[in-house]
C-alpha cells in the first residue's frame, strides 16, 4: 500500500468497499470515493458517517479522480464507469478490491482467511470478537456490519483496524479472487452451487486451503469434507455437528427463545456454549470460530465464553421490530443453501413466514433457478407465503432470459403459495395486507442496502392506526 498517494473508492458505499475505505484511512493514506447510491440521494446516515471520517466523496462522474490516485474498483465494475474511464484517462493507478485486500491481507503475520458458500461474514465476525477479547487487537474485514462493535461513533462497523499482527478477512470466490490470498489459517464453511460451476468452485478452495498452515473444516458439508480428506491431520482442524469425527464437535444442540446452545466436546474436554444468535447453522459457525480461535492459539474455554456475548451481524435473521403482533426480520440470505438456513431457523418456532425474496441479480437467477424453486418448494411451510419482485438490475448487457417469474412457477408448481409482482413496493403492500398477529414478514436478498430500509418501512406500516 502506498500512504503517499490518495485511495479513491468506486462505489465506497457498498459492503465491500466501505471497511476497506477505512482500513487503508487508519493505515495512514488518504481516501475518497464515489457512489452511485449517493448519487441518487440514498444512504444519507452511511454518506454522513464517511464524511465525518474525513473522507472526501464526489459525484460518479469522474471529477474526484487525478493522476496520482489509486482508484478501487470491484472487479465487477465496467468500463463504462465514468470513475473508471477517467482513471484510464488520467493515467492513475487502477486496482481491483480484491487485489488491495489480497496485499493487505498477505502482509500480515497472521492472516486468517474465511472461505465458502455461506457463513462467512457471521463466522468472520465470530472469530474477530473471540479475538479481539482474547487481547488478540486484530484487524477485520467483513462484509457485514459487526453489532459487537458497533457504537455512537462506528455505527458501521464492518472494518476493525486493530493493533496487533492478525488480519481476518472474509474472502470472496464469486469473482475468482480468493485465489490471490495466501492465509496463515484457511477456515471453509462449505461448498455449493452459487456464483461458479461447483468444478470451478472445488478447484478454487482446495488451492485456498493448500496454502495455509493450518485448514479449518466442515465435515458436515460433503464438499468440504472430500477437500479435508486430502490435507494432512497435522494441518487440519476439523469441525461438524454430526456423527464425523471431528476434532471439534456439538452435542445437545437446544434451539432457545433467543438463540442456541450445544455442548462443545473436543477430545475429552466438554465445553458449554450459549449463543444469543438462533439456528443450528450458527452452531456450525460457531464451531468454525471456536477451531479458528484454538488455530490462533486462544483456549477454547474462553474462546467459547466470549461467543455468549456474540450479537451477530446485520440483516443475518436481523429482527427489525413487533407490531400489532406482527414481527418483521431482515435477512441476507440470497442463494439455497442461505435461504434453507434461515427457513429452518424459522420454523424451529411457531408463526407463519410471509417472505419477500429479492434476487440480487439476473445472473444468479439464472445459475441457480432449480436450487431456488427446490429450496423454496421444500422449505416452505403450507401456510408460508412467497413474494418476488424482480432481481436487482444495475443495467449492462446481462442475459434476462430468467427472472422472478420462472422461480414462483416453479414453487407454485411444487405446492406452495408463491407470488410475482415485478415491483417490490406492490410486494410489500401484498404482504401488509395478509399479515396477522402470530406472522413473521421476511425481507430476504443481497447487494441492495435499501433492503433494510424497506423491512424498517414495513415495520412502520404495520404500526399505523390505520391497521387496527
Amino acid at each position: 500500500m502506498r500512504d503517499d498517494r490518495q485511495y479513491f473508492f468506486c462505489g465506497i458505499g457498498g459492503s465491500g468497499m466501505l471497511p476497506l475505505a477505512l482500513i487503508v484511512q487508519r493505515g495512514g493514506a488518504a481516501v475518497a470515493g464515489s457512489d452511485r447510491a449517493l448519487d441518487q440521494g440514498l444512504l444519507a446516515e452511511k454518506f454522513a458517517f464517511l464524511r465525518a471520517r474525513g473522507i472526501a466523496l464526489f459525484p460518479q462522474d469522474g471529477s474526484g479522480v487525478t493522476p496520482s490516485s489509486v482508484v478501487v474498483a470491484s472487479a465487477a465494475v465496467e468500463d463504462t464507469i465514468p470513475d473508471v474511464r477517467a482513471a484510464r484517462q488520467a493515467g492513475a493507478t487502477l486496482v481491483t478490491r480484491a487485489e488491495l485486500l489480497a496485499e493487505l491481507f498477505n502482509a500480515a503475520p497472521r492472516a486468517v482467511g474465511i472461505a465458502g458458500t455461506s457463513g462467512k461474514s457471521t463466522t468472520t465476525a465470530m472469530i474477530a470478537w473471540i479475538l479481539d477479547r482474547a487481547g488478540l487487537r486484530p484487524t477485520v474485514m467483513n462484509g457485514a456490519v459487526m453489532r459487537n462493535f458497533v457504537t455512537a461513533e462506528t455505527p458501521f462497523a464492518s472494518a476493525l483496524v486493530g493493533g496487533g499482527d492478525t488480519f481476518v478477512a472474509e474472502v470472496d470466490e464469486s469473482d475468482g479472487s480468493i485465489a490471490r490470498y495466501a492465509p496463515r489459517v484457511a477456515v471453509l464453511n462449505n461448498v455449493a452451487l452459487d456464483h461458479k460451476s461447483l468444478e470451478e468452485l472445488r478447484a478454487l478452495f482446495r488451492d485456498f486451503v493448500a496454502k495455509a498452515e493450518v485448514a479449518v473444516l466442515n465435515l458436515d458439508d460433503a464438499e468440504t469434507a472430500t477437500i479435508a480428506a486430502e490435507v494432512p491431520p497435522a494441518r487440519r482442524i476439523t469441525y461438524a455437528l454430526g456423527d464425523a469425527p471431528a476434532a471439534l464437535r456439538a452435542d445437545d444442540v437446544r434451539p432457545l427463545a433467543d438463540g442456541v446452545s450445544f455442548t462443545l466436546r473436543a477430545g475429552a474436554a466438554a465445553v458449554p456454549v450459549r449463543l444469543r444468535v438462533p439456528g443450528r447453522h450458527n452452531v456450525s459457525n460457531a464451531l468454525a470460530a471456536l477451531a479458528a480461535a484454538r488455530a490462533c492459539g486462544v483456549d477454547l474455554a474462553e474462546a467459547a465464553a466470549a461467543l455468549a456475548d456474540f450479537l451477530g451481524v446485520r440483516r443475518r435473521l436481523e429482527t427489525v421490530g413487533s407490531a400489532g403482533g406482527v414481527t418483521v426480520i431482515d435477512d441476507f440470505a440470497h442463494n439455497p443453501d442461505k435461504i434453507a438456513a434461515t427457513l429452518a431457523a424459522l420454523h424451529e418456532f411457531p408463526g407463519r413466514l410471509l417472505i419477500l425474496f429479492q434476487p440480487h441479480g439476473f445472473g444468479p437467477l439464472r445459475l441457480m433457478r432449480q436450487g431456488f424453486v427446490d429450496t423454496f418448494a421444500r422449505r416452505l411451510a403450507a401456510d408460508d407465503v412467497l413474494v418476488m419482485p424482480d432481481p436487482v438490475y444495475f443495467g449492462g448487457t446481462v442475459d434476462r432470459s430468467v427472472g422472478s417469474a420462472d422461480i414462483v412457477a416453479g414453487v407454485r408448481t411444487g405446492g406452495r403459495q408463491a407470488l410475482h409482482l415485478p415491483q417490490r413496493a406492490d410486494c410489500g403492500a401484498h404482504l401488509l395486507g395478509l399479515a396477522r398477529p402470530g406472522d413473521r414478514i421476511v425481507v430476504m436478498g443481497a447487494r441492495d442496502d435499501t433492503l433494510t430500509a424497506f423491512a424498517a418501512d414495513l415495520l412502520a406500516r404495520l404500526g399505523q392506526p390505520a391497521r387496527a
